[in-house]
């Protein structure tokens, strides 16, 4: 978008928050940038300029704004729509695997050369992987210069700065202030104040309104798996398996943002917890864009109507839901919570959790690949296809991440004994994050369809939803919330 001018400037004299994190504004006469939503008296259109990102302004020599601080807009919502190399190279860095592993882990991921991959992010983005994940590391920095009370040293490794030096120059490069003077400013606004449990992160996920929470959270909640999920004082508890250590999340629905509070055994998780919890909520949505497509079916559109904004359930570990959307097959949502309880209690690692009931991490696959199948209360062809299932995932020949090719997890995952359409589709949707994964199949979505009038069929139903692309995965969910069942509704 951030190409077509006469778009872009109406868009900021408008103070459209929608586009906020979808292109910057970058004001040549104060060496400024801006979300398009600031409440700063807008520019002159001939003294503006657009980026795609944020590392695009600052490669230009721009510094963020401080009053609308466009570091901490939402994500754009293209490189989750889009399944083309460059939004999956975008997905792994937001997962901070360039911190990890540098440009080379990066490229090794998506099979392409280190100078593909800055050619290609440069052509789309005005930025390199490293000025990208540079970017990513200010912005993390800020985070905990301004919420928590670490040491600025601390503060530097967890971030993913290699020296102290380095992370003093950024910081000051990006915002004009040193780490001292951010923690001051940030200190005369809101005081830091010490939280009952050492490690324990506080911090705000924002989002582009509307946001409707029912759905989301109560699928979380209605789905949860004792020990490694809980819905505690009105938040989704949950613990999560991170490449430096493990941790404990709990995010809550507010009118504005998701407020959201993580223990980490290792502060350098933080980057990764952060891009995990917001794919779990899928907050990096565009929910106008979605619900005007929906609206223009006269069916679908007193649905969306009634409660705009649905978002689609997603997960902070793909392999985890493929495990569980087995132990789903063909049994109630009590049946499958019990099933997926008895692996974690059986194979998952204890931790402990000082604030609430959390006992366990779900069990990787690796620990799941070795265990008797005699041991699982399934039917036979389920204990095969659940073998199956996390044999392949521990080798590597059914990758599930943030970087891999939707279409070839598909082909891969039918491939599988004991995997249908539905099966599939499910991880499509939750697991891969595919916002146009479709469950025609669906004994809900069929109820639904069939009360508003929509074909009953598997086919004419997808024939008919043709309409409703890229966005039927939301569309499922306006189409699931027509039932009164728990998944829902928010928890008391």
């Amino acid at each position: 978008m951030h190409t077509d001018t006469e778009r872009c400037v109406r868009a900021v004299q408008s103070k459209e928050a929608r586009f906020d994190g979808v292109f910057f504004t970058a004001v040549r006469t104060t060496r400024i940038y801006c979300r398009p939503s600031c409440p700063a008296v807008p520019p002159k259109p001939e003294n503006m300029e657009f980026h795609p990102s944020a590392a695009s302004c600052q490669r230009a020599g721009y510094r963020a704004c401080k009053r609308c601080r466009p570091d901490t807009s939402p994500g754009s919502p293209q490189w989750n729509v889009r399944a083309d190399a460059v939004a999956r190279a975008v997905r792994l860095i937001q997962d901070g695997v360039v911190d990890r592993e540098g440009v080379p882990g990066l490229a090794r991921r998506l099979g392409w050369s280190t100078r593909q991959i800055e050619r290609q992010l440069l052509a789309e983005l005005g930025a390199g992987p490293l000025a990208l994940a540079r970017a990513q590391r200010a912005q993390t920095a800020r985070l905990l210069i301004e919420t928590t009370a670490m040491a600025f040293g601390e503060i530097a490794f967890a971030a993913g700065f290699s020296s102290i030096r380095t992370f003093n120059d950024t910081v000051r490069e990006v915002f004009a202030l040193t780490p001292g003077e951010l923690r001051a400013r940030a200190a005369r606004r809101s005081p830091v104040r010490a939280t009952t449990t050492p490690g324990v992160i506080g911090l705000r996920l924002p989002f582009r309104a509307p946001l409707e929470p029912s759905n989301l959270f109560g699928h979380l909640a209605a789905t949860a798996v004792p020990g490694v999920e809980e819905w505690r004082d009105g938040a989704y508890r949950r613990t999560l398996s991170l490449p430096y250590g493990h941790g404990i999340v709990a995010l809550a629905p507010r009118a504005d943002h998701i407020a959201c509070r993580l223990f980490l055994t290792d502060p350098r998780d933080l980057t990764h917890a952060i891009s995990r919890c917001r794919r779990l909520l899928d907050l990096d949505a565009d929910p106008v864009a979605v619900d005007e497509r929906l609206r223009t079916d006269p069916l679908l559109a007193p649905l969306v109507d009634k409660a705009p904004g649905r978002r689609v359930p997603g997960t902070v570990d793909p392999a985890e839901f493929a495990v569980r959307a087995v132990l789903g097959q063909q049994v109630s949502t009590a049946a499958a919570r019990t099933h997926a309880a008895r692996l974690v209690t059986a194979h998952g690692v204890p931790i402990e959790d000082p604030e609430g009931g959390l006992t366990h991490l779900f069990p990787d696959p690796g620990a799941l690949a070795a265990l008797d199948p005699e041991s699982l209360a399934l039917p036979r062809s389920r204990r095969t296809t659940l073998l199956t299932l996390v044999r392949a995932l521990a080798d590597g020949s059914l990758p599930l991440g943030p970087a891999d090719d939707r279409e070839e997890a598909r082909a891969r995952l039918l491939a599988l004994p004991g995997f249908g359409p539905w099966t599939t589709e499910i991880i499509a949707m939750r697991a891969l994050g595919d916002p146009d994964a479709f469950l025609p199949g669906d004994l809900g979505v069929r109820r639904a369809a069939e009360g508003l009038g929509l074909p009953g069929t598997p086919a004419a139903l997808t024939a008919r939803a043709a309409h409703w692309r890229p966005w039927r995965a939301y569309a499922v969910q306006y189409l699931w919330a027509t039932d009164d069942h728990p998944v829902n509704h928010l928890p008391a």
